[in-house]
């Protein structure tokens, strides 16, 4: 939470939250063969779009953000951000 306020304030903008917190027994995280980021607390998605999304990958690069997925077509546009560390392969940004 602290490195989430952090970054928007840096933003300068309100940051709407699509997805913080999932229970392990919500549809996403239950149908996953273990749990994600969202299950623990440390991860969310934020509803952006075009140059603000640019920006807010930016500073969450700069804020120390590892895990940033990046959602920028159709109408649910959102940019993920998590900070876990780097586990076996897992990107540092990546694309749905």
């Amino acid at each position: 939470m602290d490195r989430l306020q952090t970054l928007r304030i840096a933003f300068g903008k309100p940051m709407q939250i699509s997805s913080g917190y999932r229970a392990p027994q919500h549809p996403i995280e239950a149908a996953k063969a273990k749990p994600g980021p969202h299950s623990t607390g440390r991860a969310c998605d934020v509803v952006v779009r075009g140059s603000d999304a640019l920006k807010l990958v930016e500073l969450a690069i700069k804020h120390g953000f590892t895990g940033i997925g990046v959602n920028q077509k159709g109408n649910a546009r959102f940019i993920h951000l998590d900070d876990l560390s780097s586990i076996d392969g897992r990107p540092t940004i990546w694309s749905y």
